[in-house]
């Protein structure tokens, strides 16, 4: 058995469908163990013996949109993906805060096989770079003007919607909660 977090993509609390308990409920109704949520923003950890990967995460997705209509994405990582990205320590010597946010990107398992690194950014947003391991992109945005820089658009633009972004922090959190699952 090995303990996984999803990722879920377009998840809006104040949706009644997107809540926290119903999206635990379609993973316990899938067969995991040990799930629980982390913030009420799509990170749901859980404990499987299936193998990880595109046919988990389509699984997962399938039973989402059939049970409560959430159409989004799913990406699952592995609590050992997700520890050796906090232990690589990726964002050393920067903070996160108010005015600026460490972003982490996640693609699905086979969304791209080689990630650019774009040359076109907004200035308010600092490419720290592509973690393989993780096959997460990196980034740091600078949030102290009152309009959003464009790299969200950016990314999706060019990777498509096989893609989730957390901060750093919730990133820590689900880490933490994978560790401690009760």
């Amino acid at each position: 058995m090995t303990r996984y977090a999803a990722l879920l993509r377009g998840i809006m609390p104040s949706n009644p469908n997107m809540s926290n308990e119903k999206l635990r409920g379609v993973f316990t109704g899938l067969g995991f163990e040990s799930v629980a949520s982390v913030l009420s923003s799509g990170n749901i950890v859980f404990t499987t013996g299936e193998t990880p990967g595109a046919e988990l995460e389509k699984r997962i997705q399938e039973a989402l949109s059939a049970e409560l209509g959430i159409a989004g994405g799913t990406v699952v990582r592995g609590y050992a993906e997700l520890r050796a990205l906090l232990d690589r320590d990726p964002f050393a010597g920067y903070t996160h805060g108010r005015e600026t946010y460490l972003t982490v990107t996640f693609f699905k398992d086979s969304a791209h096989s080689r990630v650019e690194m774009p040359t076109d950014t907004d200035p308010r947003t600092k490419v720290v770079g592509y973690d393989d391991q993780a096959r997460a992109f990196l980034s740091i945005i600078d949030n102290s003007a009152p309009n959003t820089p464009n790299f969200m658009v950016w990314l999706e633009r060019n990777y498509g919607k096989n893609i989730t972004t957390r901060t750093w922090l919730t990133v820590q959190r689900v880490v933490k909660k994978m560790e401690s699952p009760k």
